[in-house]
């Protein structure tokens, strides 16, 4: 973290329409950094964008886009809600995915990520819903992270990505 934003303070507010063009250059910087996502999609914005059906946020540090989170449906895809529907008992469509949650590299230590998490909680607790995520095991900062706000790992799950391309998964469910 550079010291001009030493003292800054995040706000995290509503993603705008103007907002994915930003998101998608923060999350090249992480890409480069951090392997996220592991394939860089085709197209970054629509990646970014597609993950809001119950919203999507981004934080802010010194009035510059920093870090992004979205909020979607449990049955519009991922692991996590099958994993949490059978283990609870509950429907898959009662969960809500935490998604393409990012921080730049540099704007890292001001607890950005957890504010961006606490808000899609918020949401998915708003609406009724069950937050759940995926991440990619190779990504020990992230489940790092969730562990440490309290998530529960469900399980770890292998999954193929393509014809070469076998990924570890672990599946978390908000505690």
């Amino acid at each position: 973290m550079s010291e001009e934003h030493a003292a800054a303070v995040p706000t995290i507010r509503r993603r705008g329409e103007g907002d994915v063009e930003e998101c998608v250059r923060v999350l090249a910087e992480v890409h480069r950094r951090d392997a996220y996502p592991v394939n860089w999609p085709e197209r970054p914005g629509d990646w970014v964008a597609q993950a809001s059906g119950c919203g999507a946020w981004v934080a802010e540090l010194d009035g510059r886009p920093v870090g992004h989170v979205g909020l979607s449906h449990g049955g519009e895809g991922g692991l996590a809600p099958g994993v949490w529907s059978e283990r609870t008992g509950r429907a898959r469509d009662l969960a809500a995915v935490v998604s393409r949650l990012f921080v730049a590299p540099w704007a890292r230590g001001h607890g950005i990520g957890a504010l961006l998490l606490g808000r899609a909680v918020e949401e998915a607790g708003r609406r009724g819903l069950h937050p759940v995520l995926d991440v990619v095991a190779s990504d020990t900062a992230a489940a790092a992270l969730y562990e440490r706000l309290g998530w529960r790992r469900l399980a770890t799950v292998e999954e193929r990505w393509g014809p070469a391309q076998r990924v570890t998964i672990h599946c978390y469910a908000a505690g």
